[in-house]
């Protein structure tokens, strides 16, 4: 029994009821009543010079919510399997950097936790789940290779769909810890949904989202504000490479950081509204210089239902 295993999330939101069926307690549980309506934070956390912080005691970290410190009731740091989804871009104007895109994404996958379960969507004038149709989400590395493989880049570019249709397969997963990762120009000429629409439904997640920009100078449908946007909301990164052949090293940096992640809950005060801000602030042992990076708001809601 560890951690991930005493951890069962109920409600998608940044915001999440917990609950466990309270096993016999051993040493190493996390043991969460069932009646207890949590907030649980993916935290990342950097030196000054960019590389990963590991091994933080609890105490060395602060949660504001709307500017008020929270008493941190749930707190771990281990490598567990995540529910990862990798979003795809295959629009007409990704056709020249195909190749480096679906090698960077094999790269991702190759260094990420073998026991996260894993998904892809392909998007161009439509949303497409590159795995089989009776399977949701796999660990199998050649079954992943097929599905990057089986998007053809054409038309256009259903951005929003690919978030909004993202986000609802993140939820049917078993895992506690949720990741979406996005290789697009972010942007957007064919979608049913609107930004707020993918907006809302960002702040109502548990994900966080790894945008990776890849796009040249005179590329008329670029759009890196967006991207920007979602990983600041959710609590990932948005990163540009300078050119296509950047990409692998970049997806293995984000499979580490997602590996590397402090989780950090807390119980939410009743008062404070349906949007919450957030921010978590980290003190280094005899010194200062490190960096958290979480989600920066989410939407609370009075009644939700098991399931999201």
């Amino acid at each position: 029994m560890n951690r991930r295993t005493a951890i069962r999330t109920l409600v998608v939101a940044g915001a999440a009821s917990v609950s466990s069926r309270l096993p016999a307690r051993a040493p190493q549980d996390l043991v969460i009543r069932s009646d207890v309506r949590l907030v649980l934070l993916d935290v990342s956390v950097k030196d000054r010079y960019g590389a990963f912080v590991t091994g933080l005691a609890q105490n060395r970290f602060t949660v504001l919510e709307n500017g008020e410190a929270q008493r941190i009731t749930v707190f771990a740091n281990e490598d567990v399997p995540v529910t990862v989804g990798i979003l795809v871009d295959e629009s007409r104007s990704m056709l020249p950097k195909r190749d480096d895109v679906i090698s960077a994404a094999e790269t991702f996958i190759e260094a990420s936790n073998p026991h996260d379960e894993i998904f892809v969507l392909n998007f161009n004038d439509m949303v497409k789940r590159g795995l089989p149709r009776q399977t949701l989400f796999s660990d199998d590395i050649e079954q992943l290779r097929a599905a990057l493989e089986r998007g053809v880049p054409q038309g256009r570019t259903a951005f929003n769909d690919a978030i909004v249709e993202g986000l609802q397969q993140l939820a049917l997963g078993r895992r506690d810890k949720k990741a979406l990762v996005l290789i697009s120009d972010g942007g957007d000429n064919a979608s049913r949904h609107t930004g707020a629409e993918v907006f809302a439904a960002v702040e109502r997640s548990l994900a966080t989202i790894y945008a990776v920009g890849l796009f040249d100078a005179d590329d008329q449908d670029r759009n890196p504000g967006i991207l920007r946007r979602l990983a600041n909301v959710s609590g990932g990164e948005a990163l540009f490479p300078q050119s296509a052949s950047r990409m692998p090293a970049i997806c293995q940096g984000i499979a580490k950081e997602i590996r590397t992640r402090y989780t950090i809950g807390y119980v939410p005060p009743a008062n404070h509204g349906p949007l919450r801000h957030v921010q978590v602030l980290v003190s280094a042992p005899g010194g200062s210089g490190l960096k958290a990076r979480t989600r920066t708001r989410y939407r609370y809601e009075e009644s939700l239902s098991p399931g999201g």
